[in-house]
């Protein structure tokens, strides 16, 4: 971790950051930094400790012990300072369904003191972004799962905050839906706002984060750029193959050169290699002189979810539990 001193570069510095509910140790001394602008995401299933880490960074829940500073000041001291220069997009919409769009933008805008002609523009300024301008008077509680989002996220922007927090943006939402907000997303890092991002949609990670961390059980297993750390663990591809265990380890032994890694997944042997086109038409040859009975086949590009079961033999949505 970079020298204390250096505190003022960053706008999170996070350093031994722990914290405890009761017995249970949710965050176990987590270090790291999101530079100016930067789209820095906390990848892990549910219980990595991901939603007691945005908490902590945004003063809603103190930390146990260790350093964090945000804006230069620390989060323990200078709470209400910092809250004012954040947006926060929570897991769950806590939209007011009896008002309309505008009048949750308002009412929100209310809470940072401004004023009302800032208010009113900064909120026809929101829905124009989030494309929401048709339903300015509509209530919230008929609007669809996806305006809601979008209202969630357009309401966090109304004080123009200087780091914008997102706790599993597109949680729950369909596929087109999903991907309007991560439009929204992408055109607000392209203006430079810097984001915390929890996830555990792989897609969204490597579409929106320029660097990560990988979280497993309260601890950061691996950090890195998304790519970076695909190539690094697991290689450009991964081809399963459905095999027995009785002929995995021929298979391992005959292609150990066009192999980088290898692990088992249910009944499924997948190999990680930079080389798949090559190591598919090596296998086939293999199992059809040797006979070997392969019920299941498939080469396709790798992904973070690769690098995080070779992490932890574990894939992001097979560990229970909450945040």
């Amino acid at each position: 971790m970079d020298n204390r001193l250096d505190v003022s570069k960053y706008i999170i510095f996070a350093e031994n950051l722990v914290k405890r509910f009761g017995n249970l140790e949710a965050v176990r001394g987590v270090s790291f930094t999101v530079s100016p602008g930067e789209c820095f995401g906390l990848l892990g299933p549910n219980g990595a400790g991901k939603t007691s880490i945005v908490k902590m960074v945004y003063g809603f829940s103190p930390i146990t012990s260790g350093d964090l500073s945000v804006f230069g000041e620390s989060i323990s001291q200078h709470a209400r300072q910092v809250k004012a220069r954040i947006g926060v997009v929570p897991q769950e919409d806590n939209l007011d369904p009896e008002l309309t769009v505008v009048e949750n933008l308002l009412v929100y805008a209310g809470y940072f003191r401004l004023k009302k002609e800032i208010a009113r523009e900064r909120a026809r300024e929101v829905l124009e972004f989030m494309e929401l301008t048709e339903k300015a008077d509509t209530a919230v509680n008929n609007l669809s799962g996806g305006m809601k989002r979008r209202l969630t996220l357009g309401r966090a922007l109304i004080n123009q905050p200087d780091l914008l927090i997102l706790d599993e943006p597109s949680t729950g939402l369909d596929p087109y839906a999903r991907h309007m907000v991560w439009q929204r997303l992408r055109k607000l890092k392209e203006a430079g706002t810097t984001m915390l991002l929890t996830t555990h949609y792989l897609e969204e990670a490597s579409q929106l984060c320029d660097r990560l961390v990988i979280l497993h059980q309260g601890k950061i297993l691996e950090e890195g750029t998304p790519e970076g750390l695909i190539n690094s663990h697991v290689g450009k591809e991964v081809l399963e193959l459905g095999v027995g265990p009785e002929d995995r380890s021929t298979i391992l032994a005959e292609a150990a050169d066009l192999i980088k890694d290898n692990q088992i997944l249910g009944d499924n042997l997948l190999l990680f290699t930079n080389m798949g086109e090559e190591l598919a038409a090596s296998v086939a040859r293999l199992t059809a002189t040797r006979g070997i009975e392969v019920n299941y086949r498939r080469l396709r590009p790798s992904n973070l979810e690769d690098v995080f079961l070779k992490l932890t033999g574990e894939t992001l949505h097979s560990v229970p539990g909450d945040d």
